[in-house]
C-alpha cells in the first residue's frame, strides 16, 4: 500500500492518456511520472529528507496535486494547510509540525511575511504562480526542472504519509497523523463507491486541503482517469467546468450543490455528462434533494460522512436511497451505511454496544484509523483506544445498519462543511477586555446547516456589542469561525458537578421542536 503505485501503473498502461488539465496546462501520465520523480529529486536537493514535513498554502492546481505525489516519492510527510485559516492559524500548524519547506501560490504569497515571523523554522519557499517570483522564492517550474530523476522509495504501509491539521477542542489545531495505507485505502474506497473508471473525469472544486478531495483524488489516480482543477469553488465556475471538460465525477458539500442549482446560468444540459456527485459535511436538505434529484436526474448521488482521524471516509448513503418514494426512501436523513473496509459501531459510555435505535457514541476502526496527533499523547489516547476511533458524534443504527446523527458528543460544530471547536472561538473571544465568560454554540442555520453562536457574560462596567466581539476575533481566527450571532447575559452558566459548562442545556432552545440536536 504505498501512494505511488498508481503513478507507476498508470505511466505503464495509459502512458500517453491526459493526466491532469488545468487552465491553459496539461500533461499526460507518462509526463507527471517524470514531473514527480523530478521535483522529488529537486527536494532532495534542498535536503528534504524521508520522514521530513512539507507543507503547503494553495488553491486547486495540477501542481498541488504533483506535490503530494512527489512528496511520497522521497518518503516525505505532507502538511497540507487550511487556505481559509489566517496567517496565526497556519504559522501555528508550521511550527507544530517542524516543516521547514513551504509551497505557495499567489493568492497566499502576500500573507508569507506574516506566517514567517511566527514560524522562523521556514527555510525553503516554492512559488506556484505562474507570474514573476517573490524575493526569496523559487519558481515552481524552475525549480522542478531542476531536479534529476530519482527512484522512488516505496514509502508506504504503517508509515507517516502526511500530518492533516484540524481544530482543537483546546484553542489550538491539532495534526492528525494518516499512514500511507489510510490514504490509500480511502482511495480505493472512494474508488468503490462512486465508480471510477479508466476514462472518468473528475472535477477538483472542493479544496484540496480536504481529506475528501484527497480521497477523491487517490481513487481518479489509481484508475487512471482525468484530473480537472478550478482554483476554487464558485457556481458559475462549477458549472463552465464541468459542461465544457464533460466531467464524469465530482465532489460537492450541499451548500455548493444549493449554490449551483440557485445560479442563473444553470441548466440540466450542462450537466448531461455528471455521473456521480459525492455530497458530505451534512445531510441534504430534504427540500434541496428534492430539487437536485429533479433538475439533475441522470446523477448518482452518493453521501458520505467521515471525519480527518479516518482519512476520512466512515460511512456512505449509496445512490439508490436517494429517492423519495419506494422500498429504499426513509433514509436520506441517515449518514449511510459503513464503507468498504471499515467496523463501525455505536457504544455507550463504557465502550459496550448500543441496542438497535439506542443513541450513543460512533466508533470506528479499520486499516484508515489515523496513528494519533502529532505531539498529542493524551489526546491521542482519549480519541484512539484499542483501535477504535472515537468520533464524538451521538447516534444510533437502525435494523437495516443505516446511521443516524441526533447530537455531537465533543464539542464542534459543523458549518459550510467545515468543523469548528468551540474552544478555539471562545479562546479568542475571552481576550476580550469586556468578557467575562464565553460559551460558544452550534444554532441551526437553513444555509449553513449550523452558525456559530456565542453566548457571552460582560465584564462588571461593559457593555461589549456583538459587531465588537466579532470584530475582535478577525485577526485571530479564520472568517468561517467567527460567530455569526452574539447573545449576551447575566446568570452565570449552568455547571455540570465537575464544573464544566452544560453546552446541551445552552443548545436546547435554539433547536427546540426539532428531531435532533445537530444539522
Amino acid at each position: 500500500m504505498n501512494l505511488t503505485q498508481p503513478i507507476h501503473r498508470a505511466a505503464v498502461m495509459t502512458p500517453n492518456a491526459l493526466a491532469t488539465v488545468c487552465g491553459e496546462r496539461s500533461h499526460t501520465w507518462r509526463q507527471i511520472h517524470d514531473r514527480v520523480s523530478r521535483l522529488g529529486g529537486a527536494l532532495r536537493s534542498l535536503g528534504v529528507d524521508r520522514g521530513d514535513r512539507v507543507a503547503i498554502l494553495s488553491l486547486n492546481s495540477d501542481r498541488y496535486l504533483e506535490y503530494y505525489f512527489a512528496c511520497w516519492w522521497i518518503g516525505a510527510v505532507v502538511v497540507p494547510m487550511n487556505i481559509r485559516w489566517s496567517p496565526s492559524e497556519n504559522a501555528y500548524s508550521l511550527r507544530d509540525s517542524g516543516a521547514e519547506v513551504l509551497f505557495v501560490d499567489q493568492t497566499f504569497a502576500p500573507a508569507i511575511p506574516a506566517i514567517k515571523a511566527e514560524a522562523e523554522l521556514i527555510r525553503e519557499l516554492i512559488y506556484l504562480g505562474d507570474d514573476d517570483k517573490p524575493e526569496g522564492m523559487r519558481a515552481y517550474e524552475e525549480f522542478l526542472s531542476s531536479g534529476d530523476p530519482v527512484e522512488d522509495v516505496r514509502a508506504g504501509g504503517e508509515e507517516m504519509g502526511g500530518i492533516y491539521y484540524t481544530g482543537g477542542t483546546t484553542g489550538f489545531p491539532k495534526g492528525v497523523m494518516l499512514a500511507h495505507q489510510a490514504l490509500w485505502l480511502n482511495g480505493l474506497i472512494m474508488a468503490k463507491h462512486v465508480d471510477t473508471q479508466p476514462g472518468c473525469r473528475y472535477l477538483h472544486a472542493a479544496p484540496m486541503f480536504h481529506l475528501a478531495d484527497g480521497a477523491g483524488s487517490m481513487a481518479v489516480t489509481a484508475m487512471g482517469g482525468t484530473h480537472y482543477f478550478v482554483a476554487a469553488f464558485t457556481p458559475d465556475g462549477a458549472i463552465r467546468a464541468t459542461s465544457e471538460n464533460e466531467i464524469s465525477h465530482a465532489l460537492l458539500v450541499p451548500t455548493m450543490i444549493d449554490m449551483v442549482l440557485a445560479h442563473p446560468d444553470f441548466t440540466p444540459e450542462k450537466f448531461k455528462s455528471l455521473n456521480w456527485l459525492l455530497y458530505g459535511a451534512s445531510p441534504m436538505p430534504e427540500g434541496l434533494m428534492r430539487q437536485a434529484i429533479e433538475k439533475l436526474s441522470g446523477v448518482n448521488f452518493v453521501q458520505g460522512y467521515g471525519q480527518t482521524e479516518l482519512a476520512p471516509i466512515v460511512t456512505v448513503m449509496p445512490p439508490e436511497y436517494h429517492v423519495l418514494e419506494g422500498p429504499n426512501a426513509g433514509k436520506l436523513r441517515s449518514a449511510g451505511i459503513p464503507a468498504v473496509g471499515l467496523e463501525v459501531r455505536i457504544v455507550d459510555e463504557d465502550g459496550n454496544p448500543c441496542k438497535t435505535g439506542e443513541v450513543g457514541e460512533i466508533v470506528a476502526r479499520g486499516a484508515t484509523a489515523m496513528l494519533g496527533y502529532w505531539n498529542r499523547p493524551e489526546e491521542t489516547a482519549a480519541t484512539l483506544k484499542d483501535g477504535w476511533v472515537h468520533t464524538g458524534d451521538g447516534a444510533y443504527m437502525d435494523e437495516d445498519g443505516f446511521i443516524f446523527i441526533v447530537d455531537r458528543m465533543k464539542d464542534m460544530i459543523v458549518t459550510g462543511g467545515e468543523n469548528v471547536f468551540s474552544a478555539e472561538v471562545e479562546s479568542a473571544i475571552s481576550t476580550h477586555p469586556g468578557v467575562a465568560g464565553v460559551a460558544v454554540v452550534g444554532i441551526p442555520s437553513d444555509k449553513w446547516g449550523e452558525a456559530v453562536h456565542a453566548i457571552v457574560i460582560p465584564r462588571e462596567g461593559h457593555s461589549p456589542s456583538a459587531e465588537k466581539i466579532i470584530d475582535h476575533c478577525r485577526e485571530q481566527i479564520a472568517n468561517y469561525k467567527l460567530p455569526r450571532s452574539v447573545d449576551f447575559r447575566s446568570d452565570p452558566f449552568p455547571l455540570s458537578g465537575a464544573g464544566k459548562v452544560l453546552k446541551r442545556d445552552l443548545r436546547a432552545r435554539y433547536w427546540e421542536g426539532r428531531g435532533r440536536s445537530v444539522n
